[in-house]
């Protein structure tokens, strides 16, 4: 989200007496992956216009609060990407299938790491459990690990 300064929660009228709640990015951000800039993102929260009781109002109370938690997620998200901060959420990604999607880029040993790497971590591994004790009994796990193809050290 590169260039966004603000992240601020707004609501727009609709016909059936309510509002919906979307986020105004100020600039605005380009999408790496659509290359569109986005200004706009609506949450899909709706809230009463004009609450009739009290159940009304406690609904657009707790509606209000989750807006505003989704507002301030999506603001942390903005400082991470431009003070380079880790981003929590990134970290609970996936990391086997940010891989995939790199060997196509790339030549046939980045497959066969691929395969040797998810078959030392039995399929499962996010971001978060890459450091450096991973990687070095990674290496030791290459160094003694029979090939995919024959069988035989690598």
């Amino acid at each position: 989200m590169h260039e966004c300064k603000t992240v601020t929660l707004r609501t727009r009228p609709l016909k059936n007496r309510m509002l919906s709640f979307y986020l105004d990015y100020y600039p605005g951000y380009r999408d790496k992956e659509t290359m569109k800039v986005i200004r706009h993102e609506s949450l899909g929260i709706y809230v009463y216009a004009n609450p009739r009781n009290k159940r009304e109002q406690n609904f657009n109370e707790v509606m209000t609060e989750k807006a505003e938690a989704i507002r301030c997620r999506r603001f942390e998200s903005v400082v991470n990407e431009r003070y380079d901060f880790f981003d929590r959420y990134k970290l609970k990604a996936d990391f086997l299938e940010y891989y995939r999607k790199q060997l196509r880029k790339h030549d046939q040993k980045w497959e066969f790491v691929y395969l040797h790497f998810r078959n030392f971590v039995h399929g499962k591994c996010t971001f978060e459990e890459i450091d450096i004790d991973l990687c070095n009994k990674f290496r030791e796990y290459l160094l003694t690990a029979k090939k995919l193809r024959r069988n035989g050290p690598i």
